[in-house]
């Protein structure tokens, strides 16, 4: 079995890319008022802030920030992907070896995190959240995309609304 190393921060700063195990699916999107009815459920009994935040059809990326003295994200995430797939029916296909563990056929097993060490670093990731609907042809231009809190951060005065520019014009 292998030897997982993460790392940890009381009250760090992390930056998380989460999958759906069928990537092929739009089941973030198309069921998002699940997502976010379970993200504000685990918050409520495990706080964190929400620094970035943006849903895409088979995954998405998180920057999170979580209170002083605790550093178990793995529980947050566990909680989140647990509650999504049980409000879902269980339709999927399994593997044997999931079916043998009862275990759900939604997510990949897992995720990516990444302590995030100083102010560049996390401006690179949270502009890396705010671009990605654009990186993979969803929409020319950040504002476009419905599922992000760059909404959150534009009303706040954080970012211009034509912030990532139009990608139909730069010739992306």
């Amino acid at each position: 079995m292998s030897n997982y190393r993460r790392a940890l921060a009381s009250g760090g700063c992390w930056f998380f890319t989460v999958n759906l195990l069928d990537r092929q699916k739009a089941l973030l999107t198309d069921r998002i008022e699940i997502l976010r009815d379970v993200v504000a459920a685990t918050r409520e009994t495990y706080p964190f802030a929400i620094n970035a935040f943006v849903v895409l059809p088979d995954h998405l990326h998180a920057i999170w920030e979580l209170p002083s003295g605790d550093t178990d994200f793995s529980v947050r995430w566990r909680l989140i992907k647990t509650r999504f797939a049980k409000a879902l029916p269980a339709n999927e296909r399994l593997s044997a070896v999931r079916a043998a563990r009862n275990e759900r056929g939604i997510w990949q097993r897992r995720f990516w995190e990444h302590l995030i060490r100083d102010e560049a670093d996390y401006a690179r990731h949270v502009e890396y959240c705010y671009y990605n609907p654009v990186k993979h042809g969803h929409v020319s231009m950040v504002r476009d995309w419905p599922y992000s809190s760059f909404h959150r951060d534009v009303r706040a005065g954080l970012f211009p609304e034509d912030w990532g520019g139009d990608a139909k014009l730069a010739g992306e």
